[in-house]
C-alpha cells in the first residue's frame, strides 16, 4: 500500500522538477560543488521532503505549514537559477526556460494545495507567479 504522499500529483510534479534541478546542477562549474550546486539540489530536495512528511499523520494546519515550507525552497531554487543565469554558468537556455516554467506549475499546485486543506488557516499572500492573459 503505497504513502499518501506517494499518490499525490504535487509530490510527483515536485520529483520531476528535482531531476530538472540536478541536470542544471550537474553543469555548473567545480567552483560551485559546495555552494550553488549543493544550494540549489537541498533546495529542490526539500521541496519533496516537505511534502513528504507533511502528508503523514498530519493535521490540515500541520501539513499546510509543511506545504509553505516546500514553497519556500521552492523560491530559493528560482533564486538560484537567476543567479546561474546571470553568472552564465550554464548554456542551455531551453533547459532554464524550461526549469522556470516548471517552478511556475509546481508554485500553482503548491499554494492550490496547500489552500485547500486549510483556507482559513492560510492567509492570503500575493501570489509567486503572474497569470497571462
Amino acid at each position: 500500500m503505497p504513502y499518501k504522499f506517494e499518490q499525490l500529483d504535487v509530490w510527483s510534479l515536485a520529483l520531476d522538477y528535482i531531476d530538472l534541478i540536478y541536470k542544471v546542477a550537474e553543469s555548473l562549474p567545480r567552483i560551485e560543488d559546495y555552494n550553488l550546486k549543493s544550494q540549489i539540489t537541498r533546495a529542490a530536495t526539500s521541496i519533496a521532503l516537505n511534502i513528504a512528511e507533511g502528508s503523514q499523520g498530519q493535521s490540515d494546519a500541520e501539513q499546510a505549514r509543511f506545504l509553505g515550507m516546500a514553497i519556500r525552497s521552492l523560491i530559493e531554487t528560482i533564486a538560484c537559477q537567476q543567479i546561474i543565469r546571470r553568472r552564465g554558468y550554464f548554456q542551455d537556455e531551453a533547459l532554464l526556460n524550461k526549469v522556470y516554467e516548471d517552478s511556475q506549475l509546481l508554485a500553482k499546485k503548491l499554494q492550490a494545495f496547500r489552500k485547500s486543506i486549510s483556507p482559513y488557516s492560510v492567509k492570503e499572500e500575493s501570489p509567486l507567479y503572474e497569470i497571462e492573459n
